[in-house]
Formats: structure tokens, C-alpha cells, sequence
């Protein structure tokens, strides 16, 4: 189904430029967004998955970490399915379980941070969906503890749920240039996203689902 949307005259003012804030307690911050992102997504979840997510978040601050490294300590930006590939092969459970783990880790936290960029990439957020919750479902398996098999079990579940809530994190996190909003659109515009939609609305573009795709300037 084609979509087209409309712009309002609701510009930002040239001068104006996005604001930084400062976090010193990066837990309590992440945790209060990932807590609303639950509460406007409708997401239920267990309070070890929703400490998982902030913990994640916070880990990932520091963008290097979303990669593995060598024996030597260099960074190997190694596509997804490739690290599968590796855990599957690994001869120890442990070795299989962390890297299984960081698949997933890895998985969520491209499909939902960076979820608009990944417009015109060669994959797009399905890929990660799909290695991502299989890559969870595998650490489940391989978990001892009752409570962890439980914890990977619903990220593994709910793995698509909780890209969207990551993805709400990112944009009450990170301001929208003109080409991010370019990108939203396309996003919009090609899967019809909910969250696109009102990202869009929030710029002063309407969106109008059916009629010839376009944006009109009204």
C-alpha cells in the first residue's frame, strides 16, 4: 500500500540547536525511559529483562563494545550471522553461551538504536529480528539457572517488542537532523511503522495512508 504525507509549516528556527544533557547516573536515566517506553508500548515484562535492557543500554554507550576482538585486542566488525556461525562452532557451552549472547546483544541494540539508519542498508531490522531472537532462544537453552533460561526465553520472545522500545529510547535520545527524518520517511513510507508515523507527526509532517506516495506541502 503506497502513502504519501503532508508537511505543515512547523520548522524549527535556523538558530536554534538541539540540547545536551548530561547524565551521571546512566541506570536510573535509562531505566525511567525503558519504564515509559513499557507503560506507551503496552510491553509487559519481567523486572530481570527490563534491568537487562538498561544494563544494555548503558554498556552500549561506548559504540566499540558492539564488537568482538581478536586475541590481540582489535576490533572484527563481524556481520551477525557469521557469529552465529562461530558460537555453533565453539567447543565449550560457556564459549557458545557468550557468544550466542553478544549476537543478540548486538542484534537488539542495531535493530532498535539504529533502527532508522538501517533504511538502505543491504539488511534491514528483520535480519536482526529474526538472528537476534534466535541468538537469545540459544542462550536460553544453554542456561543453567532457572531464572536466566527465563530472562533469554522472553528477550528471545519478545525480541521484536523490545526493538521498538529501544527505538523509542533512541528518539527521546537522539536529535533528528533533516536526513534522519529523511530516512523516517522512507522507513514510513515502505512498512507503514506506527512509531515512524508519529516521529513524522512530531516534525510537522502528516501522514496519510493510501493515495499516491509523495509528501505534500501544506
Amino acid at each position: 500500500m503506497s502513502r504519501k504525507a503532508s508537511v505543515k509549516s512547523k520548522a524549527a528556527s535556523p538558530a536554534s540547536k538541539p540540547s545536551l544533557t548530561l547524565v551521571s547516573e546512566p541506570d536510573a536515566y535509562f531505566h525511567e525511559l525503558i519504564q515509559s517506553a513499557f507503560g506507551r508500548q503496552k510491553v509487559e515484562a519481567q523486572p530481570e529483562t527490563a534491568f537487562y535492557l538498561v544494563k544494555l543500554l548503558g554498556r552500549f554507550l561506548t559504540t566499540d563494545r558492539l564488537y568482538s576482538r581478536d586475541a590481540e585486542g582489535h576490533v572484527k566488525e563481524e556481520p551477525i550471522a557469521l557469529l552465529l556461525k562461530e558460537a555453533i562452532e565453539a567447543p565449550q557451552v560457556e564459549q557458545q553461551r557468550v557468544l550466542f549472547r553478544q549476537a543478540g546483544d548486538v542484534s537488539l541494540y542495531t535493530a532498535g538504536y539504529f533502527q532508522d539508519s538501517l533504511t538502505r542498508k543491504l539488511v534491514d531490522v528483520g535480519y536482526y529480528i529474526e538472528l537476534g531472537g534466535k541468538a537469545y532462544q540459544l542462550v536460553a537453552e544453554r542456561a543453567e539457572e532457572r531464572t536466566l533460561r527465563g530472562l533469554y526465553a522472553e528477550l528471545a520472545e519478545k525480541f521484536a517488542k523490545f526493538v521498538d522500545v529501544l527505538a523509542e529510547v533512541s528518539d527521546l535520545t537522539t536529535p533528528k537532523t533533516e536526513k534522519d527524518l529523511l530516512r523516517i520517511y522512507e522507513l514510513w513510507s515502505r512498512t507503514g511503522s506506527e512509531r515512524a508515523a508519529k516521529i513524522l507527526q512530531q516534525a510537522g509532517i502528516t501522514t496519510v495512508p493510501g493515495g499516491k506516495k509523495g509528501v505534500q506541502q501544506s
